[in-house]
């Protein structure tokens, strides 16, 4: 989608700091940190929503996930805890309509969150 903030990082027209990538995935860190380290985990394919995943994307989704569990022991948060969050629509906070995990750490966490 051309006016997708995330679609021009995966095409390329916006060079973030990219901390892991595949053929699936792209992981970037956040230009408005909540936490020491603050990684987006966003899927190549454009996904406005949690709630327009396809059937098919249970393999993508499991790819999300693994970027998160080598995201977090390349950044040495994965022995002291982190924490995952995805946030569907305008209720739950989400900003830009591209799914988009984000990997929290380096400090604790509060619950319940926000």
């Amino acid at each position: 989608m051309s006016d997708c903030l995330f679609c021009k990082i995966v095409n390329g027209d916006i060079t973030p700091d990219i901390v892991y990538e595949n053929e699936a995935v792209l992981a970037f860190r956040d230009i408005n940190p909540r936490a020491p380290t603050h990684v987006l985990v966003i899927p190549k394919k454009h996904i406005p929503t949690l709630a327009d995943l396809a059937d098919d994307d249970t393999q993508l989704m499991g790819e999300i996930m693994q970027a998160a569990k080598k995201i977090a022991e390349q950044e040495g948060i994965a022995d002291s805890g982190y924490r995952t969050v995805f946030n569907c629509k305008q209720d739950a906070g989400q900003e830009v309509y591209h799914i988009h995990l984000h990997v929290l750490g380096g400090r604790p966490m509060q619950w319940p969150p926000g």
